[in-house]
């Protein structure tokens, strides 16, 4: 099979040029369209047929990765410097997982010192280690880089090829992408790198201090893209606190995004996908601009927690906090913590469930309770009504079965311009159709 080489960029000046790819050390080979490897830089020949350590030694020098090369998986504590951090952790395994294959975007946001760096080196040197280009790339010194490649001498990259090498590269890590300032010159030149990697979905790393939603927003709009990229936050749970009642870890909800949700499922009706591509779109709109009240309704295992986790991540990752609670679990905890000489932690709790920046009241039921459980209940759900105060319920229970167990609570909830109820038709993914359907699914309506 004939391969067109990849950009010359990457040749090692010291190495023989290659007559099949140029001394770019990959090619990219004229698969069918519908190939899983159509697109994508592969090994040349003569890196194949190349001795490990002299494979190695070549992928170092042209990475970039300097003095970074000893920033590894294997000196990185996986729950970070101080022992204790959920939020590291997560983005250890997230990191380790996608340099094992890949695939996306990968967003590390972090302040100085949090360790998103060693992570976004680490990815490039596992990479490495493994026989695979990786080109580490500090944005500001890329930038400078480009502007001094226009009076580049015959030894050095000029502007074409290291710009070509930057937009090419089959793993770029772009380190402090928040910090490109400078000219619009230089800002323009970065904006046409990622939106070339993102138009062709070339793997990428990016690391930031600052917030993905908080930059530019022409780069906000592409790190943000939920089909393409993955935000990770590891900068602590002080600005971006998850906590949860029931048993809902961040570990189970770190699992449950809005990439990862099956409207396709086989065996469903039209109308039953229907409602399912309609609550996803609901919550993805809910997610980015979250006010109000946003219930979701169906069969047990139709989806609609998953939504819920979604939401939460998304917000996450915005820096607001969360608080998830299994509505049954949440009303135990507030009466174990309300018995006596226990006053204080049933207040804490309490403020912390009605002053969440998002509060999750997952598995709402018509299920009996004692009176001062519906009155603790109504009493968040008020408060955070009339705080307008963004809150997602799920419930398995038709509205009027909700009506005759909580009347003053489906008051607030069905409100329409505190929000709205999104139904959703579908059947459990695993148990399949129930006998009975509930009414159609309704739109979503924005808040007024």
């Amino acid at each position: 099979m004939e391969a067109s080489a990849t950009s010359s960029a990457t040749a090692d000046p010291a190495t023989p040029q290659c007559s099949i790819c140029g001394g770019a050390g990959f090619v990219r080979r004229p698969y069918p369209v519908d190939h899983p490897r159509f697109g994508k830089a592969e090994p040349c020949d003569c890196i194949l047929a190349e001795e490990e350590g002299a494979r190695r030694n070549r992928l170092e020098r042209i990475s970039n990765i300097g003095a970074l090369r000893r920033f590894t998986f294997d000196t990185l504590v996986p729950t970070g410097r101080s022992g204790e951090s959920d939020w590291f952790q997560l983005a250890f395994a997230a990191a380790r997982e996608y340099a094992a294959e890949p695939s996306g975007w990968l967003v590390i946001a972090g302040a100085s010192g949090s360790g998103k760096t060693h992570l976004a080196a680490a990815i490039a040197n596992q990479r490495i280690s493994l026989g695979y280009p990786a080109l580490f790339m500090v944005v500001p010194d890329l930038l400078d880089h480009l502007r001094a490649s226009y009076d580049a001498s015959d030894d050095d990259l000029g502007f074409d090829q290291l710009f070509e090498q930057v937009r090419n590269a089959p793993l770029l890590v772009l380190d402090d992408i928040d910090s490109a300032s400078g000219s619009p010159w230089a800002k323009e030149k970065l904006l046409q790198v990622v939106n070339h990697r993102f138009n062709v979905g070339l793997p990428t790393v990016f690391t930031t201090t600052t917030r993905p939603q908080e930059l530019d927003e022409r780069l906000a709009t592409r790190l943000c893209d939920e089909a393409l990229s993955r935000v990770l936050v590891i900068d602590g749970a002080g600005r971006a606190g998850y906590s949860q009642v029931g048993g809902m870890t961040r570990e189970r909800l770190a699992e449950l995004q809005f990439r990862n949700f099956d409207v396709r499922a086989p065996g469903i009706r039209s109308e039953e996908r229907e409602s399912l591509e309609s609550a996803l779109r609901a919550s993805m709109a809910f997610a980015e601009d979250p006010r109000g009240w946003l219930t979701l309704q169906g069969p047990n295992g139709c989806g609609k927690t998953h939504l819920a986790c979604a939401i939460a991540n998304r917000a996450l990752a915005n820096g607001m906090g969360v608080l998830f609670a299994v509505v049954p679990d949440l009303l135990d905890y507030l009466r174990a913590s309300f018995a006596p000489g226990k006053e204080a932690p049933y207040d804490e709790l309490f403020d912390r469930v009605r002053n969440a920046d998002i509060l999750i009241l997952d598995d709402l039921g018509a299920q009996a309770t004692t009176q001062w459980a519906q009155e603790k209940l109504y009493q968040v759900v008020n408060y955070r009504h009339v705080a307008g105060l963004p809150t997602v319920v799920t419930t398995d229970q038709p509205l009027e079965a909700l009506q005759a167990a909580h009347p003053r609570i489906v008051a607030r909830i069905a409100d329409p311009h505190a929000g709205a109820i999104l139904v959703v038709l579908a059947p459990h993914y695993r148990l399949g159709r129930t006998e009975s359907a509930p009414p159609p699914a309704r739109q979503y309506r924005r808040p007024r």
